[in-house]
C-alpha cells in the first residue's frame, strides 16, 4: 500500500473514478476509527488542511472550550472503498490532527493526543538514534459469528473449522477469500490466509511496512473485514477472547529496525546471527513488557486470553524456538532477521500499541540492557517454583494490575506522552470499575443456589 500520491493525483481520480464524497479519518484513544464525510466540493480545502472538527465531542481529546481541531490528510493514504457504489463512490484519507496556533499567525501543531502524532514521536527517537526504518508485520486474528434476522450478532459460530482447515468444514472460506480480494483491490499484499485454531477463527496477514503504515493498514484491513463480514450476513468482532475454553484472537507482531538497507538485528558473525542490537531491544521488550501490556491488552476481555494453556504468552520470557514465552525469534535471517512479540491483540490501539513496544526496545539499546538466556522448555508445564528459579515473570493478569505497571514506567509514560496516557489511563480505569461493580451471570449461576 506505499503508493504515493500528489494533490493533483487525487483531484484528477476523484473526476475519473466518479467520487462523490471523501471520508477524513482519523483513530481515538481507544483505538476506533472517527470520520468527517465531506462531499467532493469540500475536498480543495481538506487538502489545504483547513477542515475542522469538534475535539470536544471525541473523548479524550480536548474540553469544550478548547474544541477546535485541524485535519491535515496523509496523501499517500488515498484509498477508493471498492465496495461502494459505481454511482457515487466513496474515498477515504487518513489524516493527522492539529491544534489551532496559540496566538493570531502562528502555527497550528501536531496535537498531543493523537495516536499517530504518538507513534511518529517515537519514530523520531529512533531516527536520533540512526534508525532509519522501523518495520511491523502485524498477524491479525478474528471471529466470524452469524448475525440474527435484524443483522444483530449471535453467538453461533459460522462454522466447526480448525487449523488450516478447507471447506466444508471452513464455512468462512468464502468471506476470507471476498475479504482478502478486496483488500487487494485497495493495495494490500496479502501473504496468508487461513483458519485458525478455533471454530469461526481466521487470520489474513499482510506485508509488513514501516510502523505508521502499518498502523494505518490495520485499522484499514478491521474496516474492511467487518464491512465484507456484513454483506455475508456474518459479523467479525476483533474482540480477544469472545469464547471460553477456545483460543483467543491475538495479534503478533513480528518488528525490525533498519539503518538505511542494512537489518539492524542481523549480525552474521554471532552464533545465532542476532546482532548486539537486536538482543538489546530484545531486553528493553522484556523490561517493559508487564508496562506496555496495558496498552497492547487494554480491555478487560484482553486478560481472558490471557491465561495458560491456549498458545497466548503469559510468561516474560524469550526463545529462538519454542512458541510459549512472550518473544520468539522467528528462523529467518539476513533482512527477514526480527523480533515476534506474541502478547498483543488486535484490540489494541495500534499506534499507541507500536509506540509503546518501539519506546521499550529503543530504552533497551539506549541504555544496553543484557537479554536473559533463552528459555527452550514449555512454560506452560512448569511450576511455579521452577520458573521462580529461571527468574521467569508472569504478564499482569487483569487490566487493573497492568494499569498499575503502567503508571509506574516512566520511559512509557515519557514516550506516550502527558496528554495522551493521562487520558487513555482515565478511561481504562472508567472500564475497569464498570467491570469490577457489575454481577455477572457466572456468580448468578455459581451462588443464586448455593446461598
Amino acid at each position: 500500500m506505499a503508493q504515493s500520491y500528489t494533490r493533483e493525483d487525487i483531484t484528477r481520480l476523484v473526476e475519473e473514478e466518479n467520487v462523490k464524497f471523501i471520508r477524513l479519518q482519523f483513530t481515538d484513544l481507544q483505538g476506533t476509527v472517527k470520520n468527517v464525510e465531506i462531499p467532493t466540493d469540500q475536498l480543495e480545502k481538506a487538502l489545504d488542511n483547513q477542515m475542522m472538527f469538534d475535539g470536544s465531542s471525541i473523548e479524550g481529546f480536548v474540553r469544550i472550550e478548547e474544541s477546535d481541531m485541524y485535519l491535515y490528510p496523509d496523501l499517500d493514504t488515498w484509498v477508493i472503498f471498492p465496495w461502494t457504489p459505481e454511482k457515487g463512490k466513496v474515498a477515504r484519507l487518513i489524516c493527522d490532527i492539529y491544534e489551532p496556533p496559540q496566538q493570531p499567525g502562528g502555527e497550528p501543531k501536531p496535537f498531543a493526543g493523537d495516536p499517530r502524532s504518538v507513534l511518529k514521536n517515537v519514530l523520531q527517537e529512533a531516527k536520533d538514534l540512526g534508525f532509519t526504518d522501523f518495520n511491523i508485520g502485524p498477524e491479525p486474528e478474528f471471529f466470524l459469528f452469524k448475525n440474527d434476522e435484524k443483522g444483530e450478532p449471535t453467538m453461533e459460530l459460522n462454522d466447526k473449522g480448525g487449523y488450516f482447515d478447507l471447506a466444508p468444514t471452513d464455512l468462512g472460506e468464502n468471506c476470507r477469500r471476498d475479504i482478502v480480494l478486496e483488500l487487494e483491490d485497495m493495495g494490500f499484499e496479502i501473504e496468508a490466509s487461513h483458519h485458525e485454531v478455533a471454530p469461526g477463527q481466521h487470520e489474513i496477514d499482510f506485508k509488513y511496512a514501516d510502523a505508521v503504515t502499518t498502523c494505518d493498514n490495520i485499522q484499514t484491513f478491521k474496516l474492511v473485514v467487518k464491512t465484507i463480514a456484513r454483506q455475508h450476513g456474518l459479523h467479525a468482532t476483533f474482540m480477544p477472547k469472545p469464547l471460553f475454553g477456545v483460543n483467543g484472537s491475538g495479534m503478533h507482531c513480528n518488528m525490525s529496525l533498519f539503518k538505511e538497507e542494512k537489518n539492524a538485528f542481523y549480525d552474521e558473525n554471532t552464533q545465532t546471527q542476532l546482532s548486539e542490537t537486536a538482543m538489546q531491544f530484545l531486553a528493553g521488550i522484556l523490561d517493559h513488557a508487564k508496562a506496555f501490556t496495558a496498552i497492547t491488552n487494554p480491555i478487560v476481555n484482553s486478560y481472558k486470553r490471557l491465561v495458560p494453556g491456549y498458545e497466548a504468552p503469559v510468561y516474560i520470557a524469550w526463545s529462538l524456538r519454542n512458541r510459549s514465552p512472550l518473544v520468539r525469534i522467528p528462523s529467518s535471517r539476513k533482512a527477514s532477521t526480527r523480533i515476534e512479540v506474541r502478547s498483543p491483540d488486535p484490540a489494541a490501539n495500534p499506534y499507541l500499541a507500536m509506540a509503546s513496544m518501539l519506546a521499550a526496545g529503543l530504552d533497551g539499546v539506549k541504555r544496553k540492557l543484557q537479554a536473559p538466556p533463552e528459555t527452550d522448555r514449555n512454560i506452560y508445564i512448569m511450576d511455579e517454583k521452577e520458573r521462580e528459579e529461571e527468574e521467569i515473570q508472569a504478564l499482569p493478569p487483569s487490566l487493573k494490575e497492568s494499569l498499575e505497571e503502567l503508571k509506574k514506567d516512566n520511559v512509557l509514560l515519557e514516550a506516550l506522552g502527558e496528554h495522551a496516557v493521562e487520558h487513555f489511563i482515565e478511561q481504562k480505569e472508567i472500564e475497569w470499575d464498570m467491570f469490577r461493580v457489575q454481577v455477572h451471570p457466572w456468580e448468578r449461576e455459581q451462588y443464586m443456589s448455593t446461598y
